[in-house]
């Protein structure tokens, strides 16, 4: 049976993780922090599209717009003092 990868963020600490659960929702043991890989890929993402991404409520409520500015060299000096093989 394939399992899902479930992300999310720490309510305590805001790593994000990558993982399994099981079937009450509670992590599996094989979780992992992605924070740093998550924040870049968003970035990325909302950078390709060229203005703010909005996040909505199913009543279309707006709970979340976000936006990136890229600043030049900062991502190469960040890889440099990271584990870059995400990338």
């Amino acid at each position: 049976m394939k399992k899902d990868i479930h992300i999310a963020a720490s309510p305590l600490t805001g790593t994000i993780y990558a993982g399994n659960t099981l079937k009450e929702g509670v992590w599996a043991a094989n979780k992992k922090d992605v924070t740093l890989e998550a924040l870049v890929a968003v970035a990325k993402h909302v950078e390709k599209f060229g203005e703010p991404v909005e996040l909505s409520r199913q009543n279309g409520t707006i709970e979340y717009r976000i936006t990136v500015e890229k600043l030049e060299g900062a991502l190469d000096e960040l890889r440099r003092n990271t584990d870059t093989s995400a990338y």
